[in-house]
């Protein structure tokens, strides 16, 4: 088996904790191996009236997304160790040209814009690029935040995003697929000043999330949360969070989704102790990025809904996933899951695994996809 083949099969969002299966092997080998390098729109479906397009191109192992000054969307990635500037082509609904600005770094999955300075997360540290729109071809050398995250590879890339509060939220994923470890920051989100100072714990019991965002009215942190291994194709749920004040916990590793417990720490803790899911997701599904809907392009039903990204199974025997879901929010209260773009998943063969989603200006929104290497711009009109 080639290397690219391997490392597609075992770096997904929900990495394993023992030897594949022989039909699992086989089936992640089919996924991880199909159409990679074709770019499929035709077989997407989407609602109504709605269209999808390239928004960029060879974007290698493109992630998280983040929007800059003067239209500029930043992208991390995983393996690359890079980050690219998609600089848009004004009036054409695209980019023009993708600059890489950060190159031999360690998972630089996560980035985020504050005060015209890129921040990037990589597996242990923070770094920051200073008034990066004006040095996109020639960046500044970076300046450490903080390197004292934990260096576990397993879960190990993070998601970053700055709150309401104007502090830096930076997940700590579980350094295994389920386990009980005593330093607190493991399976956490954290928070922090932007220069690194007052890094605390926000909420825990948090197996691995790889997306956050806040809702536009209240201000109160929503999560999806990858769901454990190896407990069936159809157990446990992936999971929506909401956390509205600090000091939360979702229930890893003693409680999956609602309430099952898990078989092998489940007797330490009842499901009663923690707090649920405002929604359970699909099994396995690899819900990843998501961002709550403020643009004006969509319809009105779209407004403050949450888009996620599930950027698809790994080890399941019927793959799931690869598409853009929504979590439909009324009265503050996760109400219903319902599927809003697939096509990227053709019959057991993927060709695409969507990770990130951004609202744009314009209303339009981005998602990228790290296995066909390109970011789409999916958009509105009659």
């Amino acid at each position: 088996m080639g290397e690219t083949a391997m490392r597609a099969m075992i770096s997904h969002d929900c990495a394993p904790g023992r030897l594949f299966p022989l039909v699992s092997s086989i089936m992640c080998l089919l996924i991880a191996t199909s159409c990679s390098s074709e770019v499929r729109l035709n077989d997407i479906k989407l609602p109504r009236d709605f269209q999808i397009a390239v928004y960029a191109n060879g974007v290698e192992g493109a992630r998280s997304l983040t929007l800059g000054s003067d239209g500029v969307v930043f992208v991390g990635s995983r393996q690359p160790g890079k980050v690219y500037a998609l600089v848009p082509d004004p009036g054409k609904q695209r980019a023009s040209e993708v600059v890489v600005v950060a190159r031999k770094l360690h998972s630089p999955n996560g980035v985020a814009f504050r005060n015209g300075a890129l921040y990037v997360a990589e597996i242990n540290r923070v770094l920051r690029y200073d008034n990066i729109a004006s040095q996109l071809r020639n960046p500044p050398k970076p300046v450490v935040v903080t390197d004292t995250f934990p260096t576990d590879e397993h879960h190990g890339w993070k998601f970053i995003a700055f709150g309401p509060d104007n502090k830096l939220y930076v997940p700590v994923g579980a350094p295994c697929n389920v386990c009980e470890r005593n330093d607190p920051r493991f399976a956490s989100i954290m928070r922090m000043n932007p220069d690194g100072s007052g890094l605390e714990i926000f909420a825990k019991g948090i197996r691995n999330t790889v997306g956050f965002d806040w809702h536009p009215a209240t201000k109160e942190l929503w999560f999806t949360d990858n769901g454990r291994d190896w407990m069936g194709d159809n157990l446990p749920p992936d999971e929506l969070n909401h956390a509205p004040r600090k000091g939360m916990n979702f229930g890893f590793p003693y409680c999956h989704g609602k309430n099952i417990s898990d078989p092998e720490y489940g007797q330490k803790h009842p499901c009663s102790e923690f707090t649920p899911p405002a929604l359970e997701l699909g099994a396995h599904v690899a819900s990843l990025g998501m961002r709550f809907y403020t643009g004006s392009m969509f319809p009105e039903a779209y407004r403050n809904q949450i888009f996620i990204a599930e950027h698809g199974s790994w080890n399941r025997t019927v793959p799931d996933g690869y598409r853009i879901t929504l979590g439909r929010i009324e009265d503050n209260r996760a109400v219903k899951y319902e599927v809003f773009a697939e096509g990227w998943l053709l019959g057991n063969l993927s060709w695409g695994r969507p990770v990130d989603v951004l609202v744009m200006p314009d209303g339009a929104l981005l998602v990228s996809d790290d296995k066909a290497g390109v970011v789409y711009r999916i958009s509105y009109g009659k």
